[in-house]
């Protein structure tokens, strides 16, 4: 089918099949839904009050569509379709997407496969005592917890594989829109956590990002408008040049677009002459880019204020059990502590911390920081990333 007019779609999934399915996606303000050669296709419409989605398998194929303002789509097939799920989770919206719109970008997105035993022991057999699966990776966590604060974004990136069909699932199933760039060989990675009484980690390398795959990427990000906000953040995988982050500020410099970036060592520092909006190291990278030990706010402020000298506008300084301290693009110095509750979990609490605070920065700085507290201190006393119903209370709590 080549041109089914779809109205208000926002969200697309992963249609997998044995070979050879063609489909095409088209909706006001979304670009075209990929369509994956050989073994795959990548094609789905979600629009307002959205009914469901009816695939009947065996000799044929027929996925409706059917929706307020939405015409009816039908994909044909050739050989029988393996699978199509559609998660009850995302859910249609009735309106067009808002001018604004965040982005947030994960290179190199993973499976966190996290594994609590007993005990480990090297070259024999161990058990498992449970695991649990989440989706990695910095700006995914950025997305997941600005879905809890009900704050749209969309999530850009690489993946490949069946890992990588996997992730988008789960992106999916958070009600985040994905749009990644699917590579043509390798797999997503997969990342180990191996929990005992202390925490092994065994990081996966993650698939091949060629130039093709970048400039693909770079499409995407040309689209950003006047008033989006593109959150950047984490390391880069090995197989991108180091100037990515460089390269993409310098793409997106003449408009108005606010850049965050989340990042260490020189990836930082060389965005700095791009005047980014707002950048959120925390204290142990500060000391690091600076070669220097910081033993006060003063102290911190005095390096927060080098960044900004150097182009940041904003700097947000994450402190762990020490809070966190802001300095405003006026100079304004702001501090907070952290909330009162018990730590169950560090990862993911710094990409919270900067979700509440992009949510929040509409409101004013105090505000901002207020939230990002809360829903850094959110992940931080939950077994992963922090709920609504958590953030809630602890931003009572810092009233």
């Amino acid at each position: 089918m080549e041109n089914a007019n779809f109205v208000h779609c926002e969200v697309s999934i992963a249609v997998n099949c044995r070979c050879g399915v063609r489909a095409a996606c088209f909706a006001a303000e979304l670009p075209e839904a990929a369509v994956s050669r050989r073994r795959g296709v990548r094609a789905a419409c979600i629009a307002a009050e959205f009914s469901g989605t009816e695939v009947y398998r065996r000799r044929g194929v027929r996925a409706a569509c059917v929706a307020a303002k939405l015409h009816k789509a039908e994909v044909y097939r050739r050989v029988p379709l393996l699978f199509c799920t559609l998660y009850d989770i995302i859910m249609a919206r009735s309106k067009k997407r808002s001018k604004a719109m965040i982005y947030t970008v994960t290179f190199n997105p993973a499976i966190d496969y996290v594994v609590h035993t007993d005990g480990l022991k090297t070259g024999g057999v161990n058990r498992s005592s449970y695991e649990e699966i989440y989706i990695g990776g910095k700006g995914i966590n950025v997305s997941a917890v600005l879905a809890q604060l009900g704050v749209q974004s969309i999530v850009l990136g690489f993946t490949a594989g069946f890992t990588g069909i996997a992730i988008e699932r789960g992106v999916c199933s958070m009600g985040i829109e994905a749009d990644f760039v699917r590579l043509r060989s390798g797999n997503s990675r997969i990342n180990v956590k191996i929990k005992t009484d202390a925490e092994t980690e065994l990081n996966g390398q993650g698939p091949d990002i060629d130039e093709n795959a970048v400039n693909e990427l770079f499409a995407k990000l040309d689209r950003l408008g006047d008033g989006d906000t593109l959150i950047l953040a984490g390391s880069i995988p090995n197989s991108l040049p180091d100037d990515i982050y460089e390269r993409i500020l310098e793409r997106l410099s003449g408009k108005q677009i606010r850049t965050v970036v989340d990042a260490t060592g020189g990836l930082l520092l060389n965005v700095l002459k791009y005047r980014p909006f707002l950048v959120k190291p925390n204290n142990f990278e500060l000391e690091e880019m600076f070669g220097v030990t910081l033993t006060s706010d003063e102290e911190i402020a005095e390096y927060a204020a080098k960044l900004q000298k150097m182009g940041a506008k904003n700097v947000l300084v994450s402190m762990a059990e020490n809070g966190a301290l802001l300095l405003d693009e006026n100079g304004s110095i702001h501090r907070r502590g952290v909330c009162t509750g018990t730590v169950k979990n560090t990862v993911g609490a710094g990409d919270s911390m900067l979700a509440g605070f992009v949510a929040g920065i509409d409101s004013g700085y105090e505000y901002a920081l207020r939230l990002g507290t809360a829903c850094g201190g959110a992940t931080a006393f939950s077994d992963w990333l922090g709920k609504k119903e958590l953030i809630d209370e602890l931003l009572a709590q810092l009233d």
